[in-house]
C-alpha cells in the first residue's frame, strides 16, 4: 500500500500529491482564457481551493506559493488585488511571483501552492 495519494491525475501529471502531511498542488491555470488577469486569477484559484478540500485541507494551511504571470508589469497588481482577498487571514505563505512564457499563449496566470493537510 503506497502512502503518496494522487488526486486527479492522467498520464502527464497529477493535480495534486498528497505524501507526509503535505499536498502539492500542480500549477493552475483558468478554463476560460477569455478572462482579464482578475477572472483568470479568481478561476485559478477557484480551482487550488477545491484540491486543497479534496485534500482535506484549505487556505489557512498553505505553506508556499509559486505565481506565474505571463506580463508581470501589466498584471502584478490586479492579480495580487485577487490573491490579497482570497488567502486567509494571518496564513500568507511563503510565496515567489515571476513572469515566464506560458504554456498557451492565452494563459495569463499559473499557480502552483503545497499545503499542510489538516490533521
Amino acid at each position: 500500500m503506497s502512502d503518496i495519494v494522487r488526486i486527479v491525475t492522467n498520464a502527464r501529471r497529477g493535480r495534486a500529491v498528497v505524501y507526509n502531511g503535505m499536498v502539492l498542488i500542480g500549477g493552475q491555470a483558468a478554463d476560460d482564457r477569455s478572462l482579464d488577469i482578475r477572472g483568470q486569477t479568481k478561476q485559478a484559484l477557484a480551482k487550488i481551493e477545491k484540491v486543497l478540500a479534496d485534500a482535506g485541507t484549505d487556505t489557512s494551511r498553505l505553506l508556499s506559493a509559486q505565481i506565474w504571470l505571463k506580463d508581470i508589469a501589466r498584471d502584478f497588481a490586479g492579480m495580487n488585488e485577487i490573491w490579497d482577498a482570497w488567502i486567509a487571514p494571518d496564513a500568507a505563505p511563503a510565496r515567489a511571483t515571476a513572469q515566464c512564457e506560458m504554456g498557451a499563449p492565452d494563459v495569463l496566470v499559473e499557480i502552483i501552492v503545497t499545503a499542510a493537510v489538516s490533521p
